[in-house]
């Protein structure tokens, strides 16, 4: 669906200065995650993935190395996961679009930074799953509402 969906971006639009690096391959999943160093992100990533795969209903594809997307919305540059997340080193990132402008549900979530559009987490027994679940919710609900597929 996303590789299908990117065809028929690229040829409506002539190709940009700007072309994102992060695009959708055929690399595994399954096997990203296996090859992740950390026994407890690893395990992480997996209930990630899980809960992810329950509130989109979509199949995760691997965008460039390190990310793992669900979905896809158009950019001005082209196109990106509706939601993801990414197992890191440092901490595992979490592409969420909306919720951090309520306060109350961030405060409930505990132990968390955020930038742009990212939540990091050191570890998932440091956030409140339950809360992670409505973000990613409200995310994706609000990301279809404007269009993404």
């Amino acid at each position: 669906m996303v590789k299908a969906r990117a065809k028929a971006v690229k040829a409506k639009k002539p190709a940009s200065k700007y072309e994102p690096k992060t695009k959708p391959t055929g690399a595994s999943v399954a096997a990203f995650i296996d090859a992740v160093e950390n026994d407890e992100r690893r395990k992480d990533a997996k209930a990630v993935l899980k809960l992810m795969r329950e509130i989109t209903g979509e199949k995760p594809v691997m965008w460039g190395p390190t990310i793992i997307g669900f979905g896809a919305y158009e950019t001005p540059t082209g196109l990106w996961p509706m939601t993801g997340f990414s197992p890191r080193k440092a901490n595992l990132v979490l592409y969420v679009m909306t919720g951090f402008e309520d306060p109350a549900l961030m405060k409930k979530l505990r132990k968390h930074k955020t930038g742009k559009s990212c939540l990091y987490i050191n570890k998932l027994s440091d956030v409140d799953e339950a809360v992670l679940r409505e973000l990613v919710t409200r995310s994706v609900a609000w990301m279809r509402e404007k269009g993404a597929c």
